[in-house]
């Protein structure tokens, strides 16, 4: 009651404007099953996928998909919403088809999937799901701000996207659309001529909103409460956003225009895995993703001992993939030493990934520093989200600039950072063992205090460690990088203490291993029954105990009761613990703000959130069963004690296996919080989940306006505000991106007012050498002089060509000729196709997607039947056969001989067909041949010449239909 009485208070500051963009809008206009676009995008892109996995013959339950899944699901629904926040799109009408800007919103739209495929090809997989998450948005605003819906048009509109499909012309600015309307729902408001596909031509409008542009007199009204046009002739409006009245006037069209648009974002979806692949589809969205190894390697010519470590922990994680069910997942390797970072070395080959770690030698070097966090850097923007960086070191950083930069990426990216030093850092003067590095005198003992501050911001670990032990160390890369791993307890403690953690197993975890990094005086693990177990003695009953130099590792025996465990250690120094288990039930979350400008809904907080403020903290609970819920998250200080409870209410989402849960947080905690969600599950044992990573709050933001697209040999600006919400004071604003297109990185400094905002911007330049399709990631932080606020915004910018081709190739039929009779099974139908690129990249595959018969390729327009028995075998003429089971087939060396001329045979039994023809662009023709006109022709119809019935002559010409998507 509480949350509806505030949804109401919210509405007075709160218009409305496309399909609502995420589930608590539903709450905001009391539209309660009103289809979102978070709906619409989630429930196409699960559909898809399962079905995409029931073709390549995996039946996947929808609770193994993954975290990664849901994370990139997450991305393309945020992309989507937040069309309806950034200031540069809200308002524009090209983005959401409004004030009748067909044509241009139509250009935008293929803009979007030209940039979403030049993601996926350059596997720059972050940065194809924002632009997807933009096409979808844009796509399916038209079904509810257009009158297609009440055209009567029951299918989608394909010219959208394909520029050569039949078209809709768009009413002329001085043509009428509307009538006047004076109740909150329209009916009938529309001119005849706008209704009916009888209409010659059909007429397309959409509706106006506010006063920009004007709405000339007579045109329709986006319409609802909150629209200052819909006062102008003609009143009212014609939206079907929402099945609430008061914001939509045609509300009652509601869920006709949702399913197409939702049937339209499934459509892209096929084209898209058709134009990609299944692979790359998947890839894009995570499906079943597992873990990536990713390694940072110090290179240098004291890190022999280290490198072999890494090779042989690679080669057992690697056999150890092959021999299970698992997909073996991304390789990924940055080496560095001073000055030299990288290459980037990825692959999804084990084998190439070996025999590159073999060929790493440790050579050169010397002196401390090296450029450490330079090489974490590329490893963040090249290694997929919710990766663990392993780093394996003995020096520290060179490049400290680079702190907040690499700290960003690794909050952005939700990945952790875990550092393997083979390096005391209270050493200072002499060598040991078999190290080679030339030591300075007086070496500061707090050189490594970078690294422990991003491992513990990021929710990983610092271990040092020996090169004696740096093999046996590393087996926690084999634990932390297997599938399914949750967490389940992740803290530090302070120096030389004596502290008591707990953690709960509950009915889904298996497989628990507890990592302790650091030196341990005393060390009692207690089941939920009593029982104990102290860590430092070799056997025991609760527990299999390791202890190497700077890590202990302690495996659960099973059977593992549920219920409360806890740990009581003592420390000689600070100490890190870390309780990871196997399971499928996890959580993401952010923060969100109620967002005040064009659009209800939950704007996504980016950064740290501002402390002292209210906010939303949304979940998604991936992988539960319908016997689990969640009451409550709790925010943890810095020693896990407990800040703040936060109740959660649910929301329905687009699948029964991810809950969307939402909780009010009254007041943001003024110091360093993790999260902590708290349940049952199906036997009522008490389940929690953590999440590791430390949330800093602090007083200022960066909010970015404007994200440009990159053209090779031209410059551009990204603009962005910095809103102050503390006193008067100086700020520093550092730049950052990995490919170094930056005019200036800074530090600039500016002053900014209490509780007020500074605009700025930065400058880029692309070179012109730079490859279309490529991500460049740019990294702004911001700091209050003399205080500890800081926070930061990540844009990921696309490089796309000057002028790019986004015009797919065409195919036409022709006649041929059929043999089809009452039994299928001894009769024939064939039809000749033309193909021709229709841009300038050429012709560049082909592939036969559904059908039982045969392509084949001629030299010339195919002969006919009557021809082929005249002049010879078929099998004579043709050069190239192609079947429904073969995979896409190169054809760009016939590209230059335009049109390619292919024939389709198929026995009758099989009346429908398929071809899919790609350019070397990307774009995709889809051709759909059937022999639908048979049947009619042979049923009494007269060829135009009054000849007689057209079935009466055994092997006449009939008329094969051609549809194209």
């Amino acid at each position: 009651m509480q949350w509806c009485l505030l949804g109401n208070l919210l509405l007075l500051a709160l218009p409305c404007w496309g399909f609502l963009p995420n589930f608590w809008s539903r709450v905001l206009t009391l539209a309660w099953d009103s289809r979102t676009h978070q709906y619409l995008t989630e429930r196409a892109i699960l559909n898809v996928t399962l079905e995409t996995l029931r073709a390549s013959g995996t039946q996947e339950n929808q609770t193994r998909l993954g975290r990664g899944f849901w994370r990139a699901v997450g991305e393309v629904a945020k992309s989507n919403a937040a069309m309806d926040f950034l200031s540069s799109t809200r308002s524009d009408p090209v983005y959401h088809f409004d004030s009748e800007q067909v044509e241009s919103a139509m250009v935008m739209l293929r803009q979007f999937w030209a940039h979403t495929l030049l993601s996926v090809r350059a596997n720059e997989y972050p940065k194809a799901r924002s632009s997807l998450g933009q096409l979808f948005h844009s796509l399916q605003d038209f079904y509810s701000h257009s009158n297609w819906v009440e055209m009567g048009q029951r299918f989608i509109y394909l010219h959208l996207l394909h520029p050569e499909e039949a078209a809709v012309p768009v009413a002329e600015r001085d043509t009428p659309t509307c009538m006047e309307c004076f109740s909150v729902t329209c009916r009938n408001n529309l001119h005849p001529g706008l209704t009916s596909r009888q209409q010659t031509p059909p007429l397309l409008t959409t509706g106006y909103f506010s006063a920009s542009p004007p709405k000339p007199e007579g045109k329709c009204s986006h319409g609802g409460v909150l629209d200052g046009s819909r006062t102008m002739g003609a009143r009212g409006g014609i939206n079907k956003d929402s099945t609430s009245p008061l914001f939509s006037p045609h509300h009652y069209l509601h869920k006709e225009a949702a399913s197409l648009a939702e049937e339209a974002t499934a459509a892209v979806l096929r084209d898209l895995r058709d134009t990609v692949g299944t692979k790359s589809f998947l890839r894009l969205f995570s499906v079943k993703q597992v873990p990536a190894l990713v390694f940072v390697l110090d290179t240098t010519g004291s890190m022999f001992e280290e490198i072999t470590a890494a090779r042989l922990r690679a080669h057992s994680i690697i056999q150890s993939r092959a021999s299970g069910s698992e997909r073996l997942g991304t390789f990924l390797l940055v080496p560095f030493h001073d000055p030299e970072v990288g290459p980037v070395y990825e692959t999804e080959d084990p084998a190439q990934f070996m025999e590159y770690m073999e060929n790493l030698m440790a050579l050169g070097g010397g002196d401390e520093p090296e450029m450490c966090l330079s090489a974490i850097q590329l490893a963040l923007t090249h290694s997929p989200p919710l990766s663990e960086i392993f780093v394996f070191t003995d020096a520290s950083p060179k490049d400290a600039h680079l702190f907040d930069v690499v700290k960003a990426l690794a909050l952005d990216r939700q990945s952790k950072v875990t550092f393997l030093l083979t390096e005391d850092p209270k050493y200072t003067t002499k060598s040991r063992g078999r190290r080679r590095r030339r030591r300075k005198r007086g070496l500061s003992p707090d050189r490594f205090d970078l690294y422990s501050s991003l491992s513990a911001a990021s929710g990983g670990m610092t271990i040092f460690t020996s090169n004696s032990d740096i093999h046996r160390v590393s087996s926690i890369v084999e634990d932390n990088t297997a599938a399914d791993k949750v967490t389940l307890l992740h803290v530090e403690s302070d120096e030389d203490s004596t502290s008591l953690h707990s953690f709960r197993v509950d009915s889904s975890v298996m497989d628990v291993t507890l990592h302790i990094a650091g030196v341990l005086r005393e060390s009692v693990l207690t089941d939920p029954s009593g029982q104990t177990q102290s860590l430092l003695s070799p056997e025991g009953s609760l527990a299999v105990f390791e202890h190497f130099e700077g890590l202990y590792r302690i495996h659960l025996l099973p059977p593992i009761q549920p219920g409360q465990w806890s740990l009581r250690v003592k420390s000689d120094g600070r100490i890190t613990f870390s309780v990871i288990a196997d399971s499928s039930v996890d959580f993401l979350y952010y923060f969100a703000t109620v967002t005040n400008e064009t659009h209800p809904g939950l704007a996504r907080v980016e950064g740290s959130p501002v402390a002292g403020s209210s906010a939303f903290l949304v979940l998604s609970v991936t992988g539960q069963n319908q016997d689990t819920s969640f009451s409550h998250v709790t925010l943890l200080g810095s020693e896990k004690e407990s800040l703040k409870q936060v109740f959660l209410n649910t929301s329905s989402t687009a699948s029964p296996t991810v809950e969307e849960l939402v909780g009010w947080v009254e007041s943001i905690p003024r110091v360093p919080f993790s999260i902590r969600l708290t349940g049952r599950d199906g036997r009522g044992n008490r389940l929690e989940r953590v999440c590791a990573e430390m949330i800093h709050p602090t007083h200022v933001q960066i909010q970015v306006s404007s994200v440009p697209l990159l053209v090779p040999g031209h410059s551009t600006t990204v603009d962005f505000d910095i809103l102050n919400h503390g006193p008067e004071r100086l700020f520093s604003l550092t730049a950052d991106d990995d490919c170094g297109y930056l005019h200036t990185r800074g530090p600039h400094r500016f002053p900014v007012g209490e509780n007020e905002q500074l605009h700025s911007q930065v400058g880029l330049h692309t070179p012109a050498e730079a490859r279309a399709g490529s991500t460049v990631t740019l990294t702004l932080t911001v700091h209050a002089l003399n205080s500890a606020d800081v926070n930061y915004a990540v844009v990921y910018l696309t490089v796309v060509p000057p002028d790019p081709d986004t015009s797919p190739p065409s195919c036409t039929a022709a006649l041929l000729d059929s043999s089809c009779s009452s039994s299928c099974t001894n009769s024939t139908w064939s039809v000749s196709v033309a193909v021709s690129d229709r841009g300038r990249s050429g012709l560049a595959a082909l592939q036969l997607h559904r059908g039982e018969g045969v392509v084949t390729r001629f030299n010339g327009p195919p002969p006919s039947n009557e021809q082929q028995r005249e002049e010879g075998s078929l099998a004579e003429k043709h050069q190239v056969r192609l079947e429904r089971s073969d995979p896409p087939m190169n054809i760009s060396e016939w590209a230059s001989s335009q049109p390619l001329w292919l024939t389709y045979t198929s026995s009758c039994c099989s009346s429908r067909a398929e071809l899919l023809v790609w350019d070397s662009a990307g774009n995709m023709k889809r051709c759909r041949l059937t022999s639908g006109q048979q049947k009619r022709l042979s049923d009494g119809e007269t060829d135009s010449n009054g000849a007689g019935p057209a079935g009466t002559t055994r092997g006449l010409l009939f008329i094969i239909l051609l549809f194209v998507l």
